[in-house]
This record gives structure tokens, sequence and C-alpha cells, in this order.
């Protein structure tokens, strides 16, 4: 009896976990400073990046998007975190659903710089610009 107690605490940990581990797997396989990265646009302090890695800690779901955005996600590895985190959290990702059927799309065109890195680099800065424009005018 006593064995069963213990393993039904434990379970919602190790769901957290599972979508942990594919998290730090997607992060030690991208180049060095992509935590930095990732906290400045969450706009959090690196120790926030430590936490959110750590298996007792859940993500805030208003920041997936963010983080699959910055560590650049591949379809497979999105995939895979998204049954975990779902299987942990089955009520959260609604309210991702929620956020990301309130928004719309828009083009916008830009010069070409002459490389993949920085192409990718100026989407990154514009999405990020956008992003903090849309909070700042959602806030006030």
């Amino acid at each position: 009896m006593a064995g069963r107690s213990t393993a039904k605490p434990d379970a919602p940990l190790e769901r957290v976990a599972a979508y942990k581990r594919i998290l730090q797997e997607v992060l030690d396989s991208r180049p060095s400073g992509m935590r930095q990265r990732l906290a400045e646009a969450l706009e959090k302090n690196r120790s926030f990046i430590s936490l959110i890695s750590n298996p007792g800690y859940p993500i805030p779901v208003q920041h997936l998007e963010r983080i699959f955005e910055i560590c650049h996600f591949s379809p497979r590895e999105r995939e895979r975190f998204l049954a975990a985190y779902r299987a942990a959290h089955p009520r959260r990702l609604q309210l991702l659903k929620d956020e990301h059927e309130r928004q719309r799309q828009l083009t916008v065109t830009v010069p070409d710089l002459g490389s993949d890195a920085r192409n990718r680099r100026l989407e990154t800065i514009i999405k990020e610009f956008a992003d903090k424009m849309a909070r700042l005018l959602r806030e006030s």
C-alpha cells in the first residue's frame, strides 16, 4: 500500500520531468549562448532558464511559443515536447491555443542580408520587436 501512495505524488513530477528532458536536449544541442538569448527573449534573468530547466518547476504556457522559436525546435522536437507537456498539464495548452487564435499574420518586406544566419537574426529581431510592442499595447 505504501508503495502505491509514494508513486502517485511522483507521477506529476515525472510528467514534468519528461518535457524538461526534451527542453534540455534541445538546449544542449544548440550553440553556446542559447540560454542567454532565451532569457533575453523572455525578458527574464538567465537564472530563470535554469529554473525552467529544473524538473520540479513547470514552464508557464505563455513562454512556450517563444521557447520554440528562439531555440529553433524542429517539428519533431516540438511535437515530442507538446505531447509530454500535454501529459503533464492537460488544460494549459488550451490557453496557448486560445492566445494563438487571437493573433494575426503580418507580412513585412526586408532586404536580403546576404547570409542565412544574418537573415534569421533579422527575422528574430523583428519578431521580438513585434511581440514586445504587442505586449506593451495590451498592457496599456
